[in-house]
């Protein structure tokens, strides 16, 4: 049997056998074994099987060699030219021999070694060495380090014309330069800059000159509307220079995040609003440039916010649809962190960001709608909670900066934008916030935050012509405090209203605090007056003020409160009895509204004596104020002497001494 089945293996092709040969072979070998071994031991049946397991690997081993021979012939007679191919480049895959495929194989297969090594840390730590000792001899070879010399031949060569090449190597470069700003081991590619003349250098080369250059390698021309940007994706070779594109966008903003010097950030803004057009042409790098825009707008010094606001509203100008909202909500946020402290430094800020964001929500009123709408009606909210509730928490939420400067901001908004069918219904809830504030707490110790939501007030009806009655509650300051009371403390240095919300039971019972309040009346009360001073009903207007201020130039007993209010109260009869005499010679009656409109517009570009007064006083006003800012730097700057006083005992002890 064993006889017969091993003739039927040798008549066996290579392919029969892979199909049936092995199994047969296997059995064939097993009866072998069973018939022989009588005895019954089982190490020897062990032994037999193992042997016939490894002959039969061999010869599968085999088997796969000489299929692969036969398929390199049968490739000679379906592709001969490709045959001729491989012996000419690659001939060692023709010699291919049986042996050598066993050979390489048995060599794959790992054997275990009869004793394990233990290893030691330090075996450990030494490859760890080695291992990161050769990438980091690699990197050194490979990095490129930047010289002034390499910057002023890049500088020649954009000269002439700046090629896809250099302009790769000049954006690396530039990369390089910003990753140093990092603080962290960055992988600085192709180029490293060590030295910081060098990279003052680089930055400001690209600066000044990269702009201009790769507008001519684009082949990019103005065009003849100026307002009409040109954007580089419609050039033909945009595909080419993209990705280097987006790196030099990506470092430019990734440099204005790291800088910190006023005049290095206003250049490199300058820069960036140059490259406008092609941060528009890139969606993600836009967005994190207009990111770090709102961060300059709000936290960066005068020179620096102005750049930056013309930068966003460059954008938003041209992508209204894309970035206008996102970009006005992320700008409302920004201004509503920043006022949230107030001083005399800060003011002018928050008030710059007031004007430029009234300017942002100009570009649509749509959009600005919504925005206002969800704020204003948030501030209401607030206000609400605080009236219902009655606790400090709540009332802390309204009586704080972030509130008053978010009222003024809508305010400002709505002024500017009137007329508009659009934004005009927000005008009345706007003005019951603002009154329901004054009223939330109507005490002495929030005078001052009285005097921010008249003013507002003012504002917003001066500009969109609407009656709002702000007298009243100035007014009633006038009645709420005793002037003729003698002051408790004397006051070191006065008041400034424009930076307090509130004042403390020490400050109500100082001079500064009257003498300050008697001031802001003055002027709140002059201004109110001053926009109704054209009204054809100003003289109805202004009788219940002028019976209050007689009433209290009757009561007040202090000289100098007494001469401010008569000479506000002489200049408002003074217009009053002008206007009186103007209506007299009118022939048309009340019910005429257009010709009311025309005679009041008429009285305006004539002037009364109240417009001609406040002017005059407006100028003056702004003048003190100029005067007290620089008189306190003069002061600051002066070191004067401490004068010190003796004691009481010894100044006695010395004047026995005398004696």
């Amino acid at each position: 049997m064993a006889a017969t089945s091993k003739r039927k293996l040798e008549e066996l092709s290579v392919d029969e056998f892979l199909v049936s040969g092995f199994d047969s072979e296997d059995e064939c070998e097993n009866e072998e074994e069973e018939e022989t071994t009588v005895s019954g031991n089982r190490e020897v049946k062990r032994k037999t099987k193992l042997t016939a397991k490894t002959q039969a690997k061999n010869l599968k081993k085999v088997g796969k060699a000489s299929e692969h021979k036969d398929q390199l012939s049968r490739l000679k007679q379906k592709d001969p030219e490709f045959y001729k191919f491989l012996e000419h480049n690659d001939r060692s895959l023709l010699n291919f021999d049986d042996s050598d495929s066993s050979d390489d194989e048995d060599s794959k297969i790992h054997t275990l070694p009869k004793h394990l090594e233990e290893a030691s840390d330090e075996d450990d730590d030494d490859d760890d060495e080695e291992e990161e000792a050769a990438p980091k001899s690699k990197q050194s070879r490979d990095v490129i380090r930047v010289t002034e010399k390499m910057v002023e031949q890049w500088k020649e060569a954009v000269q002439n014309e700046l090629s896809a090449k250099l302009f790769r190597e000049i954006i690396q470069a530039f990369k390089a330069a910003v990753a140093t700003t990092k603080g962290d081991g960055v992988d600085l590619g192709k180029y490293k800059v060590e030295d910081s003349s060098v990279f003052n250098a680089l930055v400001s080369f690209c600066m000044r000159d990269l702009f201009v250059a790769l507008q001519k390698m684009l082949q990019l021309k103005p065009d003849k509307d100026k307002k009409k940007l040109v954007l580089p994706s419609s050039s033909p070779r945009w595909q080419k220079a993209q990705i280097n594109i987006k790196m030099y966008l990506a470092g430019l903003v990734q440099l204005l995040s790291c800088l910190t010097e006023a005049s290095v950030v206003s250049a490199v803004l300058r820069h960036a609003n140059q490259m406008v057009p092609y941060y528009l042409c890139l969606p993600k790098q836009c967005r994190h440039f207009l990111k770090q825009l709102i961060t300059q707008w709000s936290t960066g010094k005068e020179t620096v916010r102005v750049l930056a606001f013309l930068a966003l509203n460059k954008i938003c100008r041209h992508k209204q649809d894309v970035y206008l909202n996102p970009v006005l909500k992320q700008m409302y946020i920004a201004y509503v962190k920043n006022c949230k402290f107030t001083s005399p430094s800060v003011l002018p800020m928050i008030n710059f960001m007031q004007r430029t964001l009234t300017e942002m929500y100009a570009l649509d009123t749509h959009v600005s709608y919504q925005h206002s709408f969800i704020y204003i009606r948030q501030l209401a909210i607030h206000l609400r909670n605080a009236m219902t509730m009655k606790k400090k928490e709540t009332y802390q939420s309204v009586y704080n900066w972030q509130y008053i400067h978010c009222l003024y901001l809508w305010c400002r908004v709505l002024s500017t934008l009137y007329p508009s069918d659009v934004l005009d219904p927000l005008i009345y809830p706007l003005t019951q916030v603002i009154v329901g504030c004054v009223k939330l707490v109507p005490t002495a110790r929030y005078y001052p935050l009285r005097m921010h939501c008249v003013r507002a007030l003012t504002l917003l009806s001066d500009s969109t012509k609407t009656f709002i009655p702000v007298v009243p509650f100035l007014l009633e300051v006038l009645q709420q405090v005793d002037f003729n009371k003698k002051p408790g403390r004397m006051s070191v240095r006065p008041i400034n209203f424009a930076v307090v919300l509130k004042l403390s039971n020490a400050n109500l019972q100082e001079k500064a605090f009257r003498d300050g309040l008697i001031e802001q009346l003055y002027d709140l009360i002059l201004e109110y007056f001053h926009t109704q001073a054209c009204s054809i009903g100003f003289p109805e207007l202004a009788l219940p003020a002028v019976i209050q201020l007689k009433a209290f130039l009757k009561e007040c007993k202090v000289a100098n409160y007494c001469k401010q209010i008569r000479q506000l109260l002489d200049k408002i009869q003074e217009n009053s009895a002008h206007i009186t005499s103007r209506r007299q010679k009118a022939t048309f009656s009340v019910a005429d509204r257009v010709a009311v409109e025309a005679w009041e517009k008429l009285t305006t570009e004539e002037g009364t004596p109240l417009t001609k007064y406040y002017s005059h006083w407006k100028k003056l006003r702004e003048k003190e104020i100029q005067l007290e800012i620089s008189g306190k730097e003069r002061m600051e700057d002066l070191e004067l002497p401490e004068i010190k006083r003796k004691k009481m005992q010894e100044s006695k002890e010395g004047d026995k001494k005398r004696i």
